[in-house]
Order: C-alpha cells, then sequence, then structure tokens
C-alpha cells in the first residue's frame, strides 16, 4: 500500500510535494486500530456510535489532517475584519471610527530622529567639554545645515570669527573620535 503525505515544508510558492510512503500490507492493521481504539476512547459517550474504523492508512492520515485543520480553521477564522459590526448588548451599531482605537504610531518616526538629533548633539556638547560657543556653532553649520555666513549674522559677529572656532571645533571633535572605538 502507498501512502501520500504532504508536509508544510514541501509546499512551495504553492506547488505542493507529496511525499509517498510504501507500507507492506497487513502491516499497517495494527496502526489502523491503535487509532480507532485511540479515537473510541476520546470520543464522548453518545458520540461512541459514530467513531468508524478506517479501512486505509490514506483514510486515518485525511482524517487525523482534518482535525487538525478544523481545530486551526475554528483559531482562525474569526481573525480577520468583521463583515458586519457586532455588539453583544442591544445598542445601535456604533459608528466610530474604528482607526480611532488603533494606536497611532506616526510620530514615532520624528520622536527617534528627534532622540537621536539630541544623543549626537549631547555627545558633542560633552566633547568639547568648556567650549559650548564651539559645539553650538558646530551644531548649526555642520549638522542643521546654517550658512556660516547666516549664522555669523544672526549672533552679529564676524564671519571669519565663525569660521576659526568651527575649525577648532572639528579639529577637536576629530582628535577625540579618532580615539574611540567605533
Amino acid at each position: 500500500m502507498k501512502i501520500r503525505v504532504l508536509y508544510e515544508d514541501n509546499i512551495k510558492n504553492g506547488h505542493k510535494f507529496y511525499t509517498t510512503i510504501e507500507i507492506p500490507d497487513n502491516d499497517y492493521s495494527v496502526m489502523l486500530d491503535i487509532d480507532y481504539e485511540q479515537r473510541l476512547a476520546e470520543a464522548k459517550p453518545e458520540k461512541k456510535a459514530e467513531v468508524k474504523r478506517c479501512e486505509t492508512v490514506q483514510e486515518m492520515f485525511d482524517l487525523m489532517n482534518s482535525k487538525e485543520y478544523n481545530h486551526w480553521r475554528r483559531y482562525h477564522r474569526h481573525l480577520g475584519n468583521p463583515k458586519t459590526p457586532y455588539r453583544k448588548d442591544d445598542e445601535s451599531e456604533d459608528e466610530t471610527d474604528v482607526m480611532d482605537t488603533i494606536a497611532d504610531d506616526t510620530q514615532e518616526i520624528e520622536r527617534n530622529h528627534q532622540y537621536e538629533y539630541e544623543d549626537v548633539c549631547q555627545k558633542i556638547r560633552s566633547a568639547l567639554g568648556k567650549k559650548q560657543e564651539w559645539a553650538d556653532i558646530f551644531i548649526a553649520v555642520r549638522i542643521d545645515g546654517t550658512p556660516i555666513r547666516e549664522y555669523a549674522k544672526s549672533l552679529g559677529v564676524n564671519e571669519n570669527n565663525i569660521t576659526k572656532k568651527l575649525k577648532r571645533a572639528e579639529k577637536k571633535l576629530k582628535e577625540i573620535f579618532e580615539k574611540c572605538q567605533i
């Protein structure tokens, strides 16, 4: 007798690949008896009359697989979106938007960028220590992208003064971060 078995691993791109097992005749009768006795023992007393013995091993496998499938289906069938709104109480249909109950994480990316920006700024400020003016210039020009001329104009200082402080800050940061192992 040949039995076709389909394993979950053998389903690729929707194509099923059955494994065929050949069993000598009469070797499987013991297995069918054991299966029948197990199903009979598991059945409720009022359902024992409905339990029947499988005639072939293929029938037994199909019965076992249908049990697993039914169990899986029973568990997963209501996990999708309901077609009609359902309420246990007798109130009218709930017309609130379901999207209001779903957690909104649209600003999470912006918050993460802000946290990362603040972390980088904190590291620059702590690296430059007492030279907070250098740190402010470095953050404004190199990270925020403010032009040197515009930044100097906003502070009311000379553009060359900002450029010199920026170069000193870059040199100091380069010395500090070259020593760090990443």
